[in-house]
């Protein structure tokens, strides 16, 4: 996942928040809400057309950095997680998706055992800066 430092935006800014790094970034949550190898954070991304679903995603901290993804299993399009945030195998070192036994690389997304294998995940690009987990809107989130 990209990890953005450059300069700030010239957003307007709501109490408390901080800028976002890149105009458009969606907060994902604060830094502290992603323990090393424990629960996820859901977020949503825009919709890339009017009256179409809004795309599911989830950010996860390994190896001490964020990574995100699309929130559905590279073999049948349904979301990973068993309960809300609930990402990871009871080792905390691979993401498994709850209906088929799927499992991934945290950081990679790679496929590394299951119906799925060799496969990935959808990578979501977000950077962590002053404390807050930003992520990118992707293609759906931008104008043409």
């Amino acid at each position: 996942m990209a990890d953005l430092d450059s300069g700030a935006s010239a957003l307007p800014r709501a109490s408390g928040e901080r800028d976002a790094p890149l105009e458009g970034w969606i907060r994902v949550c604060a830094s502290e809400a992603l323990a090393e190898g424990g629960d996820g954070v859901r977020f949503e991304l825009p919709a890339s057309r009017a009256g179409s679903p809004a795309p599911q995603a989830f950010a996860v901290r390994y190896d001490g950095r964020v990574h995100a993804w699309l929130n559905r299993c590279a073999h049948v399009p349904v979301e990973l997680d068993w309960m809300p945030g609930k990402f990871f195998d009871e080792s905390g070192l691979l993401l498994i998706c709850a209906t088929h036994g799927a499992t991934y690389e945290p950081d990679t997304g790679r496929c590394v055992g299951g119906p799925c294998r060799g496969k990935a995940l959808e990578p979501v690009t977000v950077c962590e800066r002053d404390g807050i987990i930003w992520a990118d809107p992707g293609p759906q989130g931008r104008s043409s």
